[in-house]
């Protein structure tokens, strides 16, 4: 039993007879592993550049690209909360640009049609 013991531990290397034990350094490395963090938040700036450019409903796209930009500032800035809630704006306002051209199209081909 004693001889598997001996078998599974690592090999080590002898120490050399000019050196004794005080002369080696007494230094011990640890490694400490952070935490996972959070993805960073979505500012969503080229959503809001092409609602801006294409859909510009009510400047609905230009506010979206202006919350846009304010949230990859915060986020630069390490606020996670404020980008997120900026982002979310961003979002929300290019949604509902989206929405309303959307239904300006179809009222549009459904008249020309």
């Amino acid at each position: 039993r004693t001889r598997e013991m001996q078998q599974s531990l690592p090999p080590y290397e002898v120490l050399p007879t000019d050196v004794t034990m005080e002369e080696l350094s007494r230094s011990t490395t640890v490694m400490l592993e952070e935490p996972p963090q959070p993805p960073p938040p979505r500012d969503h700036l080229v959503w809001s550049l092409f609602t801006t450019i294409y859909g510009n409903f009510c400047c609905l796209g230009l506010l979206a690209f202006v919350f846009s930009v304010k949230s990859r500032d915060r986020k630069m800035l390490g606020d996670h909360s404020g980008a997120l809630s900026y982002g979310s704006t961003a979002k929300y306002l290019n949604i509902t640009a989206l929405v309303i051209n959307i239904i300006i199209v179809v009222i549009v081909v459904t008249v020309v049609a």
